[in-house]
């Protein structure tokens, strides 16, 4: 049996992005697992779908018990 550190951290760093903080944290508060109507949906999709992707392959974590802890 692995024995895992609970407070290990994975993350994502999403580059050259065009859109404001304030159209990316309305949309990053809402997150549901569904797209919504905006602009600035898809990006933030790719960066959260990239960071559980990294914690699963790198990690061996399991992406039903991911939590996005900070944004």
């Amino acid at each position: 049996m692995i024995k895992r550190d609970p407070d290990v951290e994975v993350s994502a760093l999403g580059q050259h992005i065009c859109m404001s903080a304030k159209k990316a944290r309305r949309v990053i508060d809402q997150i549901r697992g569904q797209l919504m109507p905006y602009r600035a949906c898809y990006p933030i999709f790719k960066l959260v779908y990239s960071a559980a992707e990294n914690a699963s392959h790198n990690m061996g974590f399991k992406e039903t018990n991911l939590i996005i802890s900070q944004a």
